[in-house]
């Protein structure tokens, strides 16, 4: 599966030992058993929660983040918050490592993700995504009048939107430059005056001993093979969440000026500038 970026050598991945292979197998059934598990529960719940509650989801929600933090547990990847997620009407950005960023921003707040739209084809992924409620998108500037539109539906029914403005997964280790077009829709009239959007640091720490970039994904990266590499590690690394107060999209004058600021936030607080 190839991805936009891609700079650079990949990890030398070592050959998974015997051993290995025994705890990726013992974490990937009780693993798939809660992921699969919990989506057949909620498409379940949601037979009854769609003709009565329409669009909202009052319970399916806190479905997800429980399977995500179980998920995270029988991995063996420890997570932290820090910081609170706003109580307002909004968005929220973060920057993007790899497919572990669904568990991990899932497990520490119920949102819905905003994913390009080629995600909704992905084997296993696409079909996890639909279910959860992503909103899929093409980055184009002529898509711009059916996002608005589009955002401003789901937020009017409480869904806090959450997207990657880097527009693509990384090795963890820097925060690419934000683009700027998503960011067109907010200030749209219907959004603009009432429209907050919370910036987020994800900082994924690797194994002791691991290549620092473990837990990215990237360039021609396999999904199956990123998956099975980091399961069969017995000792997993962390990740921490870090919530920065959030932004009011009325303060800024244009798109490029509120993601500018969103990507100094951002950044702040990433592993990158700790070095």
């Amino acid at each position: 599966m190839s991805h936009t970026w891609d700079e650079g050598p990949e990890p030398n991945l070592k050959d998974i030992s015997a051993l290995g292979w025994v705890i990726a197998i013992l974490r990937a059934i009780p693993i798939a058993i809660v992921v699969f598990g919990g989506l057949a529960v909620l498409l379940l719940i949601r037979l009854l929660e769609r003709p009565i509650f329409g669009q909202d989801r009052p319970v399916t929600p806190f479905l997800t983040q429980a399977v995500c933090r179980t998920a995270l547990i029988l991995m063996g990847i420890r997570y932290r918050t820090l910081g609170s997620p706003m109580k307002h009407t909004g968005a929220i950005v973060a920057n993007h490592s790899s497919w572990l960023d669904i568990f991990t921003l899932n497990a520490a707040q119920r949102v819905y993700f905003v994913s390009k739209s080629e995600v909704a084809g992905w084997l296993g992924i696409g079909w996890l995504a639909r279910a959860t409620g992503t909103v899929f998108i093409k980055r184009d500037p002529r898509e711009a009048k059916a996002q608005k539109e589009t955002f401003e539906y789901r937020l009017k029914h409480n869904h806090r939107l959450l997207f990657f403005p880097e527009g693509t997964s990384t090795d963890g280790l820097r925060v690419l430059p934000f683009k700027t077009t998503l960011f067109a829709a907010f200030f749209a009239p219907e959004l603009h005056d009432d429209m907050y959007i919370q910036p987020v640091t994800v900082n994924f720490y690797a194994p002791h001993g691991a290549d620092p970039r473990f837990y990215g994904w990237w360039g021609d990266m396999d999904f199956g093979t990123h998956l099975i590499h980091t399961l069969a590690k017995f000792r997993q690394g962390r990740v921490d969440v870090i919530y920065h107060p959030e932004r009011k999209v009325s303060d800024f004058p244009s798109r490029k000026a509120i993601a500018a600021a969103l990507e100094t936030d951002v950044r702040a607080a990433h592993l990158s500038q700790q070095a």
